[in-house]
């Protein structure tokens, strides 16, 4: 496994592993505009504006996607992915570790935190299985006031 830069040549297939309103919400939370196109897509994932990975397999492929920043004090992990036609063997573990390795050294926390829908059961599972508990979101927002706020305080 390889975590990288992400490349924009890959965009169109990430699009694809969002073939509708609820997929693209689930993962790119409620104000990520659908039908999206490829700018609207872009701007909306701020793949200019954050640090943005690729989980390649060890053949190359592309098989998953997601960002890291800082927000209330702790790495944050946001719009994780796994390709469709690879859930289930193992690349979200992947992804969570790798982006928590990074994140946490590039911004110098030892905290994670990420936010998930109810009802995203299969992502819900694996967050608590790499040891993320849900607890309350610190600041006021009435953007997060539908997700679960879960959060690591050691690396998964």
């Amino acid at each position: 496994m390889k975590l990288q830069p992400f490349d924009v040549a890959c965009l169109p297939e990430l699009m694809g592993w969002f073939p509708d309103r609820h997929a693209t919400t689930v993962w790119g939370g409620p104000g990520f505009r659908f039908p999206f196109t490829g700018p609207s897509f872009r701007e909306d994932a701020r793949l200019d504006s954050l640090p943005t990975r690729a989980l390649h397999d060890d053949r190359g492929h592309f098989v998953g996607f997601g960002q890291y920043y800082e927000r209330a004090g702790r790495c944050h992990l946001g719009r994780l992915a796994v390709a469709p036609s690879m859930r289930g063997h193992g690349f979200g573990t992947q992804l969570v570790r790798a982006l928590c390795v990074e994140g946490g050294q590039a911004l110098g926390f030892d905290t994670f935190s990420l936010f998930v829908l109810p009802g995203n059961e299969r992502a819900l599972r694996l967050y608590a299985k790499l040891g993320f508990v849900t607890t309350t979101y610190p600041e006021a927002s009435p953007l997060f006031v539908d997700c679960v706020y879960m959060v690591a305080s050691r690396l998964p």
